[in-house]
């Protein structure tokens, strides 16, 4: 699986980026979880801190294009995105609130 990066868009006020991404792959679409972290690896980010929002795939075609945000912290992944988003791309909900529970103990 070859991922080109095509587009990156800072959005500060959410700490994160948005990135518009290619990616050409041999057999059939890849699963989320492995595009998301062939995504981090090439960004030089946590799996954690990456969230595969789109992956559109052309019937018949190796070539998927693809939407993520790629957040700065895993936490703030967890307060920004939606639970559903938060589920497809496998972050914990419960790691941030036993953190959150940690720091006031």
């Amino acid at each position: 699986m070859d991922i080109t990066i095509l587009d990156e868009d800072e959005n500060p006020m959410l700490h994160r980026k948005d990135v518009s991404f290619e990616m050409t792959h041999e057999e059939a679409t890849p699963e989320r979880l492995s595009v998301r972290d062939s995504l981090a690896a090439k960004l030089n980010k946590d799996s954690k801190e990456v969230v595969v929002r789109e992956l559109n795939t052309k019937f018949g075609m190796r070539k998927t294009m693809g939407q993520a945000k790629v957040y700065e912290a895993p936490e703030i992944a967890r307060d920004v995105e939606q639970d559903h988003m938060l589920n497809r791309n496998k972050i914990d909900l419960e790691e941030g609130a036993e953190a959150e529970e940690a720091e006031e103990a």
